[in-house]
């Protein structure tokens, strides 16, 4: 048995060991935000939080996080979730959205470890997030406007 917390709630996994941290997400704790993409940690779609930092869900055996801390898209809060979320709305960021709660999820790590991120930053931040519409752009000024607003 594996237990962990999941958005603030303490949940516990029985299943096979290796079953990706996605799957328990998606298929046991029934939180479809976090979304299934590439299966090798490469398009960013299924990113979570795990003790504070990105982390692919595809990938992540549900075995290595006993006693962790998961947050989903469903469960982000804080002044930079929110400056965030404002912003991609906003903005109007998503087209088709299905990479988004991947890419918000990315965002608001970064502006929680640096408040008011440069260009390169935030490139180097949102690597590995995909997004086959290309809203790249939108992205970048999206993150600027919740650093700005955060600011004042």
């Amino acid at each position: 048995m594996v237990t962990f917390t999941l958005n603030g709630k303490q949940r516990s996994f029985t299943g096979d060991p290796d079953t990706p941290l996605l799957w328990v997400i998606r298929d046991f704790e029934k939180l479809t935000g976090t979304k299934y993409g590439c299966g090798v940690a490469q398009c960013g779609a299924c990113t979570v939080h795990l003790d504070g930092m990105t982390r692919r869900s595809c990938i992540t055996p549900i075995a290595t996080i006993e006693g962790s801390d998961v947050v989903t898209i469903e469960g982000i809060s804080g002044k930079e979730a929110e400056a965030i979320q404002t912003a991609w709305a906003g903005l109007d960021v998503p087209q088709c959205g299905y990479c988004q709660s991947g890419q918000i999820m990315s965002a608001v790590a970064l502006l929680q470890m640096v408040p008011k991120p440069s260009d390169d930053e935030i490139d180097g931040a949102m690597t590995g997030n995909i997004c086959r519409c290309a809203t790249y752009h939108r992205i970048r000024a999206a993150i600027h406007n919740a650093a700005d607003a955060m600011e004042g």
